[in-house]
């Protein structure tokens, strides 16, 4: 009998299914992926500068050149016969087709002579752009600012421009 009971005890272990999971849990694989773009560059254009021209001050006033390099002024300022205005150019290069946004800062010009400084604000041809085929480029105006009381001299200066990835 103790052979029936053994042998009993023994099949019932061997049919007793393993532990089976509650079903309150489930695993399955994931996917990953990653794209890696160019990285956006801006470039300053060799020889190109925001030219406010050559202008006598009066009682002060304005000088705004436009995108396009067109100068007006505006107050008691006036341009000198045979000066010239230039917008700036920068270039911008990154992954093809992807949009982009543009700022510029103000600025300061000074003369080293004097340690004279002038104000100026600055305008960009655009706010936005795309790199079709991975290029671009855009222009910069500006307004300077002339108080009059400036002295004669040659002043610089200059500014920061940013480009950004949409």
């Amino acid at each position: 009998m103790k052979k029936i009971i053994l042998a009993s005890a023994i099949a019932l272990v061997a049919a007793t299914p393993a532990f089976a999971a509650s079903g309150n849990t489930s695993s399955a694989n994931g996917t990953a992926t990653a794209t890696i773009v160019e990285p956006i560059v801006l470039t300053h254009t060799p020889g190109a500068a925001l030219g406010f021209g050559r202008f006598t001050t009066g009682t002060g006033g304005s000088i705004t050149v436009s995108a396009a390099g067109v100068g007006t002024v505006g107050g008691d300022v006036a341009f000198v016969p045979g000066s010239t205005n230039a917008a700036d150019a920068f270039g911008v290069t990154g992954d093809a087709g992807r949009a982009f946004s543009i700022s510029t800062a103000s600025g300061i010009v000074t003369d080293p002579v004097s340690s004279t400084t002038m104000s100026f604000t600055t305008t960009p041809s655009a706010v936005a752009g795309t790199l079709t085929g991975g290029s671009a480029t855009f222009t910069v105006g500006g307004t300077l600012t002339v108080l009059g009381s400036e002295p004669a001299g040659a002043y610089t200066g200059s500014y920061n421009a940013t480009v950004t990835y949409n």
